[in-house]
């Protein structure tokens, strides 16, 4: 029988366990063309958060040491990505969900007009939106999500 001395079996273990460690990471790494890029301006001006690879922001007030909430007024978004900005915090329920509970509505002092100014904005690949006041929703954006494709 053909023994191979343990050193050389721990080698062989250890260089497969790194070549798989190794590949696993760089099939999670991040897809360069999965982003979102956010302007405090319109027309893509001011200071701008590039936000890259799937991520969800439940709270803009605090992201890289700056309160982006209701301060984004345009946007871009990549060719493998898909951007929902919310106006509430945390995802929370839509205006449109709540009206379908009229109880609910009402205790929460919400109006039709309010139901007609939805709380939720979806951008798919090569977006471009010099403003959000077009879809009357600049001054709003408190939490985001970028999907990768």
């Amino acid at each position: 029988m053909n023994r191979i001395p343990l050193a050389i079996r721990r080698f062989k273990v250890t260089s497969i366990t790194i070549l798989f460690l190794y590949f696993t990471a760089f099939a999670y790494a991040v897809d360069k063309d999965c982003w979102g890029d956010f302007f405090e301006g319109t027309q893509y001006s001011g200071k701008h958060l590039f936000i890259e690879g799937e991520t969800k922001l439940e709270n803009l007030s605090k992201v890289n040491g700056e309160n982006w909430e209701r301060r984004i007024h345009s946007l871009k978004v990549g060719p493998k990505a898909k951007v929902t900005v919310y106006q509430n915090p945390r995802f929370e329920l839509t205006l449109t969900e709540m009206a379908k509970k009229p109880d609910f509505m009402n205790s929460w002092g919400i109006t039709e007009q309010d139901i007609l100014e939805d709380s939720e904005l979806i951008f798919n690949e090569n977006a471009m939106i010099h403003d959000l006041g077009d879809f009357n929703f600049h001054n709003k954006i408190r939490s985001l999500k970028v999907d990768c494709l």
